[in-house]
C-alpha cells in the first residue's frame, strides 16, 4: 500500500518538477549581462523575493524530494 502512494507522489513530483523547470526564465543574460553590469539592478539583488527566485527555491526543493524518493523506490525500502 505504501509503495503505491510513494510512487503516486513520486509520478506527481515528476510532472510539478517538469512544468515548474518550463516556466523557468532562462539564462541566455549570461557573459554580456554581466559586462554591462545589468546583474546590479534591484531585480537581481532581490531575486530571491520575486517569483523567479521562489521557483528556483522550488525546484531544488522538488529535486531533491525526487531523487530520495527514487532511490528510496529503487531500493525496495517503501
Amino acid at each position: 500500500m505504501i509503495n503505491t502512494i510513494a510512487t503516486v507522489v513520486f509520478l506527481i513530483i515528476a510532472v510539478v518538477l517538469t512544468v515548474i523547470v518550463l516556466m523557468q526564465e532562462g539564462r541566455s543574460a549570461g557573459l554580456p549581462g554581466s559586462i554591462s553590469g545589468i546583474a546590479d539592478t534591484y531585480w537581481g539583488k532581490n531575486k530571491g523575493r520575486s517569483i523567479e527566485g521562489k521557483l528556483e527555491l522550488t525546484t531544488k526543493i522538488l529535486a531533491v524530494l525526487f531523487v530520495v524518493l527514487a532511490a528510496l523506490l529503487s531500493f525496495g525500502i517503501l
